[in-house]
């Protein structure tokens, strides 16, 4: 049990800890200490039920429903464009990085945030509920399918709460204006490149 736990931490760790929207996010809230409990559990949690949906069988049904994928990607790219053009405006407009509390957020905000940067992520699905649900297959015995999801979730745990807490190592850089300019610049360019991939994905 031990090792498919292990199996599925190392799997779960490696594809979360890919740069993206939902990271992104969860850094810059670090950065300016706004809600960062609340909105780790939350993307810690979502991953939970989605890995545990995968190794229940969901991801087979879904990977047999391409008209419920494509309606996810085109929903997903529109979302992220938006945010990144949001993202690019802060980055142009070198008022808006001058005070921290410019960039604070209400907790309704920030929580419909990231569940939508998690919800309508399409490749959420496929590394979650798609890989992660498929490759628990491998393992015969229930226990040993349980052991190995559970240590995908832990990976998410230990991932999105070492991502915010730890972002605040990094404020002291962060108290320039030009540093929030450069991180808002690579965010707008991380959601565009997803947002133009999940397009690109379906032509």
């Amino acid at each position: 049990m031990l090792e498919a736990a292990l199996r599925g931490f190392v799997l779960g760790l490696s594809l979360i800890v890919a740069i993206g929207a939902q990271n992104a996010f969860i850094l810059e809230r670090g950065l300016v200490r706004s809600h960062v409990f609340v909105l780790c559990l939350v993307c810690a949690l979502a991953d939970a039920l989605l890995i545990a949906a995968g190794v229940a069988g969901l991801g087979t049904l879904i990977a047999a429903r391409p008209n419920l994928i494509l309606a996810v990607t085109i929903g997903g790219a529109l979302f992220l464009a938006a945010y990144a053009a949001i993202a690019l405006r802060r980055a142009l407009r070198p008022d808006a990085m001058v005070v921290r509390s410019g960039r604070a957020m209400t907790l309704r905000t920030a929580l419909g945030t990231v569940l939508a940067l998690t919800f309508l992520n399409p490749h959420v699905y496929l590394d979650t509920v798609v890989l992660l649900g498929s490759l628990s297959a491998r393992y015969p015995d229930e226990l040993l399918r349980i052991a190995y999801g559970s240590g995908a979730m832990t990976a998410s745990f230990v991932w999105f709460f070492a991502l915010g807490y730890g972002a605040r190592l990094l404020a002291p850089l962060f108290a320039r204006p030009s540093a929030w300019r450069i991180l808002d610049g690579l965010i707008a360019l991380v959601m565009a490149t997803l947002a133009l991939s999940l397009v690109a994905s379906v032509f």
